[in-house]
């Protein structure tokens, strides 16, 4: 069965399709069940390879924008199928979309650039996503999608969840609740055989120690967060639910567009200045989308849907982190820390932009092609300044595959 038949981001409704197939053809192996349901109602899959008691748990679609994920999922569940030695002694599990109601409002399966993938773009609000809902609410406000996954690890105890991500320009790189030795050298090397660069300082595990390039290990508890006013802490999402259980968890990211200024471990001539240079850009930025949203407000006549409310939470972020960049001393001098760092400022204002957009052209309002003009020219000057390449879809399947595997593999033997 082939898991991509097209050059294309397969849908929800596929995901379960290719799953319900993989099911029929391995009736003794594999199952197929709905173990929740989303807010809106639409149900969570999960789809479980082999029957022993020592677990690996898959997860996809806990960030809608981020669609490699599901057709890497499929992937790996087709090689447990098909390779004994990966079911010895371990059974797979495969949860096909964490956020289905988020990924029915990101509608670009095949983006041609940049602009056209944010035409489409969708990404909830942090208290609305599965994996990070934990850290903004308080237990008896958890939406159904975050108590249905953490249900599931209750009932799998995993040794190792693995949680699929993605970014839209930069590179690959891996983020870890504990440290799985060995697992560096296997990603290092699909990276480079695919021509993906490794993001040595990602910003969104700024300040994390490494095991090796790209290979980022949660700091101990007590470490001070390099970013202390964003509202998200990973010790409270549904990555540490898995250390109850001994188990630890692995988020790996790949790109959709490659940037080779993003692995560039070289120390940076002048790092603070150029924080704070990147500081005054977000919140220029920020405020030309503000200043549209004020001028539509009154026009929109009470909307309160999930676009303008993510749009909202997104804009509401800068100040703050604006602040953290000006303020504090950047926990990394690398010239890829500073890119990455570039590439988080260049992603708030400019989705908060084309989200802001989707709404205003479905009332017609008048500022809809002034947004329209605002997401291309940021999404063109993105592109061409991290010279971004796409990388092949089969490529970024390929890679994630591959450390899916290798972090299963060497979780499993330091588990033993």
């Amino acid at each position: 069965m082939s898991v991509l038949p097209e050059p294309r981001y397969p849908t929800v409704t596929e995901l379960v399709v290719s799953a319900r197939a993989l099911a029929a053809q391995r009736p003794g192996v594999c199952i197929l069940r709905q173990i929740g349901v989303s807010r809106a109602g639409r149900p969570l899959h999960l789809l479980s390879v082999g029957r022993a008691r020592r677990a690996v748990l898959v997860v996809a679609g806990a960030h809608s924008n981020e669609p490699t994920g599901g057709a890497t999922l499929l992937s790996v569940a087709e090689r447990t199928l098909n390779d004994r030695k990966l079911r010895d002694g371990t059974s797979w599990h495969f949860l096909l979309c964490a956020d289905p109601d988020g990924a029915s409002l990101h509608v670009t399966p095949a983006p041609r650039s940049l602009f056209d993938y944010h035409l489409g773009f969708y990404r909830p609000p942090g208290p609305e996503q599965p994996e990070w809902s934990p850290s903004e609410l308080p237990p008896d406000r958890l939406p159904p999608e975050t108590r249905a996954l953490t249900g599931i690890i209750d009932e799998l105890r995993p040794f190792l969840q693995v949680t699929l991500h993605g970014t839209d320009v930069g590179g690959s790189w891996v983020q870890l609740t504990k440290d799985v030795p060995g697992l560096a050298e296997p990603f290092a090397k699909s990276a480079a055989e695919l021509n993906i660069p490794v993001e040595t300082g990602a910003s969104d595990a700024a300040g994390w120690p490494a095991s090796g390039p790209g290979v980022h290990v949660m700091p101990a508890p007590g470490a001070g967060a390099a970013y202390p006013s964003m509202p998200d802490d990973a010790r409270c999402s549904t990555w540490y639910h898995v250390h109850r259980y001994g188990g630890l968890t692995a988020v790996v990211e790949v790109p959709m567009w490659a940037s080779d200024l993003v692995d560039d471990p070289a120390p940076h001539p002048a790092p603070a200045a150029a924080m704070r240079q990147l500081a005054d850009r977000l919140l220029r930025d920020t405020r030309q989308v503000e200043r549209v949203l004020a001028d539509a407000l009154p026009r929109l006549d009470g909307t309160a849907g999930p676009l303008l409310r993510a749009a909202r939470w997104g804009l509401e972020l800068v100040p703050g982190l604006a602040a953290d960049w000006t303020h504090t001393t950047p926990v990394n001098g690398s010239r890829a820390y500073v890119g990455s760092v570039d590439a988080f400022g260049r992603r708030l204002p400019l989705r908060a932009a084309a989200m802001l957009m989707r709404v205003l052209q479905e009332t017609d309002d008048r500022a809809a092609p002034r947004l329209e003009r605002l997401v291309s020219t940021w999404s063109h000057a993105f592109a061409e300044r991290f010279r971004a390449r796409w990388v092949p879809l089969e490529h970024q399947v390929e890679h994630q595959s591959r450390t899916v595997v290798a972090a299963a593999l060497h979780a499993r033997d330091r588990a033993t």
